[in-house]
């Protein structure tokens, strides 16, 4: 079954007043007790995660360039010294792409062969730290912090859709929000709201404020769209991850498995990573310590040192989404260095032109999203904003040392 977990900006603006919003009360806009609560442990220091952690048998080194990797990671493989701070190697080579597992979706197929140079990707998702010290520098102010231009969304919804009432066009973003019980699972405007005033400085709703504490710096920077990310990898010399790079990252070296950890599913016992336990929407036993984002680097990094793939929030990548892009890839023997399509057609929503994401989120279980695996792909439009989509940047070795050479010129 598939269901589309990401929903946007411009559809709620113009139908989330006909929707009852859950867990919100409507007069004040405060949030419930329950989201509230939900919020409140999000990182516990009880964190089931990070229990393993300490209890894992794995050996961990920091290196100069201040990343923390498994004692044994092949570092004698990567390019000479200096390294870009907070980044790993990721080799690169020939794989096949697309779907593995009873999961899999049509758009992750058909299997098609695939070949990336090698590349520097951020170890972890860009954390709101990182992206409190980008804002500072740069006066940055992100898309749902700006009123929304009609004449703009007008262009991604069917021919005649009315304009919305002036007092919606607000500055805001959507919000992921506790269910008080079971609901059909093909409507998720049941657990999304839009909401006045959210952004990356209050992800979770206007009450929750992350730029004026340092409680949550660890956390991956959320609520930020496609261009937003864009800016700041620019920002720091890098780029997005095209869809096949990240594939091939998540995959850490591992042939025809389900997940970027091997084989065996994840379960209210055996967590891999941050994503839904218990009864989505409405009930989350935070069997692993969360219930919306942890921060970063709290599960195992896979082989390549990167953490999170799977997981915790979903990750930009640069490419434009078809659902047939595999269709056309695989009419080719090998496909070198893809960047994708030179342009994006849903055919669920054919008039909003999307961009990739990957990895899955906290809000994936089985039973809803299950695309806590390396081939899943969703897609949502780039001037979007989510409480469970982020970022990590990825830069070539030659983009690297042209950089190093700049600084010192």
């Amino acid at each position: 079954m598939h269901m589309n977990l990401v929903i946007r900006n411009k559809y709620i603006l113009i139908g989330i007043v006909l929707w009852s919003c859950n867990g919100i009360d409507s007069k004040r806009g405060e949030l419930s007790a329950a989201t509230k609560d939900s919020m409140a442990n999000c990182g516990a220091p009880q964190s089931r995660a990070a229990a393993l952690s300490k209890s894992s048998t794995d050996q961990f080194i920091t290196l100069s360039n201040n990343v923390r990797v498994i004692v044994g990671t092949d570092t004698a493989s990567w390019p000479s010294k200096p390294w870009p701070q907070g980044m790993v190697w990721v080799p690169g080579g020939e794989f096949t792409m697309g779907g593995v597992g009873n999961e899999s979706r049509p758009d992750e197929f058909p299997l098609h062969r695939v070949q990336v140079d090698g590349f520097w990707m951020d170890q972890t998702e860009v954390t709101n730290a990182q992206f409190k010290m980008f804002v500072g520098e740069k006066g940055f102010v992100t898309t749902a912090e700006l009123k929304p231009d009609w004449e703009e969304l007008k262009k991604q919804l069917p021919p005649g859709t009315p304009k919305p009432d002036e007092t919606l066009l607000v500055p805001g973003a959507l919000v992921f929000t506790l269910t008080s019980g079971p609901v059909d699972l093909h409507d998720n405007s049941q657990w999304w709201r839009w909401e006045p005033g959210v952004s990356w400085k209050h992800p979770n709703g206007v009450a929750d404020d992350i730029f004026s504490t340092t409680e949550y710096d660890q956390h991956p920077v959320v609520q930020v769209s496609w261009y937003d990310a864009v800016a700041y990898a620019k920002w720091g010399g890098k780029r997005l991850p095209t869809e096949a790079e990240w594939e091939f990252a998540a995959r850490g070296g591992k042939v025809g498995e389900v997940y970027g950890w091997g084989n065996d599913e994840p379960t209210e016992k055996n967590v891999k990573a941050n994503i839904w336990q218990g009864q989505f929407p409405f009930r989350n036993t935070r069997e692993d310590g969360f219930v919306f984002t942890a921060p970063v680097s709290s599960y195992a990094p896979n082989k390549y040192g990167l953490y999170d793939m799977m997981g915790n929030v979903w990750e930009w990548c640069s490419d434009w989404y078809r659902a047939d892009t595999y269709n056309e890839e695989s009419k080719k023997n090998l496909t070198v260095n893809p960047g994708g399509p030179a342009s994006s057609f849903d055919p669920q929503d054919p008039y909003t032109p999307k961009k990739v994401v990957r990895g899955g989120s906290f809000l994936c279980n089985k039973v809803y999203c299950a695309s806590y695996r390396p081939s899943a792909r969703m897609k949502t439009s780039p001037d979007s904003g989510e409480s469970h989509t982020g970022f990590r940047c990825v830069v070539s070795d030659k983009e690297w040392r042209t950089s190093l050479k700049l600084k010192h010129s």
